[in-house]
């Protein structure tokens, strides 16, 4: 007899226990950076966030959370042609920001997954009107113009593009031996430039002081006493000079002492070799 008066007591606590838990189930946290959107029997109404909100059980559902926070996407474009009939595999990466969320989750269905296709078809016409040289020389130029396309494909979502930069560029290794013997050829060709220029420039002042000393008949005798002297300072014991007769004349009184004075040298020389 107990139990049966116990029995409505329980009946309406277990039933008070799961109304209270079921109105507590629609107590969501939303980060700082995320926002709610809420569909209230089908309908939007609105977003909610961040902090704590309230959704209604059974009535009020969130499909899915946006977050507004700069997103990484990684995109490539495998075999796609160049302008000149070269195949290339791109790698590139995306940084994209929600910045309407309404058309983020009212105008696609996936947002992201829309954004990294655009990319990839983007991409794939990008590189279809560029040559290859100017892809490998301008990755820059070429991410600012991916940039500017995906974003007004995507501007109609609610999503804009930070920017677009391109990662890595592989080319057939054939065309790598190819550009690298390419290289290697330039930089002898810039190599034998260089030894040509000095040659030029050596000879060149070479007349110019060949001038010089046919001017003045004093410098050129200077030069020649000078090679000697350098000649006869070099380490050895059996140096042997020999002074050629044909001196330039600079003069009767230098070409005197200078004679003389190499004369003696060579003596000199000869006696300490002997």
């Amino acid at each position: 007899m107990e139990d049966l008066e116990l029995m409505p007591y329980i009946f309406w606590s277990f039933l008070g226990l799961f109304i209270i838990v079921f109105f507590l189930s629609g107590i969501r946290i939303i980060k700082e950076w995320e926002r709610a959107p809420i569909l209230r029997l089908g309908r939007y109404i609105g977003l909610k966030g961040p902090g704590i909100i309230y959704v209604i059980p059974l009535i009020d559902r969130i499909p899915n959370k946006i977050s507004l926070r700069i997103q990484t996407i990684s995109f490539s474009s495998e075999q796609t042609l160049t302008k000149d009939n070269v195949p290339v595999n791109v790698d590139a990466v995306m940084y994209v920001k929600v910045i309407d969320p309404e058309k983020a989750i009212l105008n696609i269905e996936n947002y992201y997954q829309a954004s990294l296709w655009a990319a990839q078809t983007t991409l794939r016409e990008v590189i279809g009107r560029i040559e290859l040289q100017e892809l490998l020389s301008h990755r820059e130029m070429v991410g600012q113009e991916l940039r500017k396309i995906i974003d007004e494909k995507t501007e109609e979502w609610g999503i804009k593009v930070i920017s677009v930069e391109v990662k890595d560029v592989i080319i057939p290794q054939i065309l790598q031996d190819a550009m690298s013997r390419q290289a290697q050829a330039e930089r002898e060709r810039q190599a034998r430039i260089t030894l040509a220029k000095a040659e030029w420039q050596a000879a060149e002042l070479m007349l110019k002081a060949a001038q010089l000393y046919e001017e003045n008949k004093t410098a050129l005798l200077l030069r020649w006493m000078n090679m000697i002297y350098e000649i006869g300072q070099q380490p050895g014991t059996n140096t042997l000079i020999f002074v050629p007769t044909n001196i330039p004349e600079a003069g009767p009184s230098i070409n005197i002492l200078g004679v003389k004075g190499l004369e003696e040298l060579s003596k000199d020389n000869k006696k300490s070799n002997t």
